[in-house]
């Protein structure tokens, strides 16, 4: 999950070196946190969030498969 979520983010970003993303898991919980360039964060979230409501919808479906749940976070430093 965690290498088609990066995949994802890197072709939307211009720093590439700068995508950091960690990944913790529970029983049934995945929790994905990305951290981007500040400069690159407003091409992550989209207008009004569309780009990330999409993100977190195209990797929940995935989860779905293996019956679990995903949260995707989009961490500002």
């Amino acid at each position: 999950m965690k290498d088609i979520l990066e995949t994802i983010i890197l072709n939307l970003v211009d720093n590439k070196e700068e995508v950091f993303i960690n990944s913790k898991e529970d029983e049934k919980t995945i929790t994905l946190e990305v951290k981007v360039a500040k400069s690159d964060m407003g091409k992550v979230i989209g207008k009004q969030g569309r780009v990330a409501k999409a993100i977190r919808t195209v990797m929940k479906s995935l989860a779905a498969k293996d019956h679990k749940r995903i949260a995707v976070e989009f961490i500002e430093d």
